[in-house]
């Protein structure tokens, strides 16, 4: 095990980050990785617990946190690195943008500061990659079914790698020209680098992976022709219906959806061609409606295109600094969280609600306000207005940042004619959807969630999927 007594004898160190001033003029990552002699103090901290419950209730892929962690300890960086990888398929890429759950339920998170969990995972896999460890794992025996996965987010690419190293010939349909799906399109560069995208996607493409990017299935392609050329098919599209704002001066055209505003960034980074004249933050003050990281995001991008202020409305309350009862260890914690875009210079807002936007021609210039209060009637939480609060902001650019609500119905969902949940996701028993032969994997079938969840479910549809396949095959004659 680390010594017994690391966590008494080192503090947490947090991962450092490019200067304020500097980071702003440029879309490249931010993160100042630790020293080698920084993250063998810092795994020295991990307790080695009887019940680690960063393990168990904290990570959705179940990381072997204090087996890697204790690896690290003892130089065994490359053992680390397989064991990482023995649940999680892209872990540089959640040690670069998961929200680490894992480390919210760390023992030493009870009444001191946790492990860097994430940082430590980020550093094993980054030195995977330098060593050359980290290799493609072709199958040896092939079983030659055909699966096709329609969409390459972290959870079409972790169910077609899986199901790549099970022997099956694997076919992703990705809509845009690049595979990544919101990788790619969705994550700014500053939090995560595309190359490091590119370089996991040529290892599934070593592995057998096919990627046919710029085929929009239900559109280009037919449910007839998946249904004759592949054995099944998995449905990873991702919560794609962004949740609207119905309210009078909805159809100015400087009110956007955050993800179609992100996107185009992300595409001019990448120096693809944008179809869809999306304005500029530069210059204007620009308002980002809703508080989670799609609309964090969306503050840091303004800021890198030049915004003059930035202003973001979240409906709920302001979270407590500490740990509230209703969240207790090793839950996810109802806290304050400051991302380093609103580092960069934000006005943040609780407890408001827009009311309408006003502006002349066809853009918006304000935005009309209020503030609300949150009341339990029987257990229910209920909005009130509250009199005498109303306000306005001057806006030249506003951003819809208010979650997904479900898969995208048109097109393919409709004509597969898949039954529907509560929610408007797709109904699935072990991913399996009420046609046999189709699965569905990540939001498609939760709803917005993690990246990690997102990982975590493609592995386990993968898994559904050969079982299901394999199955089938011994019933033939």
């Amino acid at each position: 095990m680390t010594d017994p007594k690391g966590f008494l004898k080192f503090n947490r160190q947090d991962v450092g980050h490019r200067p304020i001033e500097e980071r702003v003029k440029d879309f490249a990552e931010i993160n100042l990785p630790l020293t080698p002699d920084m993250i063998d103090k810092q795994a020295t901290r991990c307790m080695n617990c009887g019940i680690p419950f960063c393990h168990g209730s904290g990570c959705p892929v179940k990381n072997r946190i204090p087996e890697f962690n204790e690896l690290v300890h003892h130089g065994q960086w490359q053992e680390a690195c397989v064991n990482l990888h023995s649940t999680n398929n892209f872990p540089e890429i959640t040690g670069r943008i998961c929200p680490a759950p894992c480390e919210t339920a760390c023992t030493l998170g009870v009444n001191d500061e946790p492990v860097v969990i994430k940082q430590i995972e980020f550093e094993i896999v980054e030195k995977g990659f330098a060593e050359g460890w980290i290799k493609p794992l072709i199958a040896k025996i092939k079983t030659g079914k055909r699966v096709a996965v329609v969409g390459s987010g972290p959870a079409g690419l972790a169910a077609a790698q899986q199901l790549a190293r099970m022997g099956h010939d694997v076919v992703v349909f990705e809509k845009d020209e690049s595979a990544g799906g919101l990788l790619r399109y969705g994550i700014p560069d500053f939090k995560l680098d595309k190359k490091v995208i590119d370089r996991r996607l040529a290892q599934l493409v070593a592995e057998g992976v096919d990627f046919q990017t710029g085929v929009e299935v239900g559109v280009d392609i037919s449910v007839r022709y998946l249904r004759k050329m592949f054995d099944c098919v998995c449905l990873a599209m991702g919560a794609g219906q962004p949740r609207d704002l119905v309210i009078p001066g909805r159809g100015y055209e400087n009110i956007l959806f955050a993800m179609d505003y992100l996107s185009a960034q992300n595409k001019m980074v990448a120096g693809q061609e944008v179809t869809d004249s999306i304005p500029s933050a530069r210059g204007k003050n620009v308002v980002v409606i809703g508080g989670g990281d799609t609309g964090s995001d969306c503050v840091g991008t303004a800021r890198r295109q030049g915004a003059k202020n930035v202003f973001q409305l979240e409906i709920l309350p302001k979270p407590p600094e500490d740990r509230p009862v209703d969240t207790p260890w090793p839950m996810w914690p109802r806290i304050m969280r400051q991302s380093t875009s609103h580092e960069e210079g934000c006005e943040r807002m609780w407890s408001v609600t827009t009311k309408k936007f006003s502006g002349d021609d066809r853009r918006v210039r304000r935005i009309h306000c209020c503030k609300v209060q949150w009341e339990n009637i029987d257990g229910n939480w209920k909005l009130k207005e509250l009199e005498g609060t109303e306000f306005d902001i001057q806006a030249d650019l506003v951003l819809l940042a208010m979650g997904f609500v479900h898969v995208a119905h048109e097109g393919l969902v409709e004509t597969l004619d898949v039954q529907l949940d509560e929610s408007g996701n797709v109904k699935a028993e072990n991913f399996q959807s009420s046609e046999p032969w189709v699965f569905t994997a990540g939001d498609t079938v939760t709803g917005a969630s993690l990246v990690v969840r997102a990982i975590d479910s493609g592995r386990k549809a993968a898994a559904a999927i050969d079982n299901w396949l394999r199955a089938n095959d011994k019933q033939q004659p």
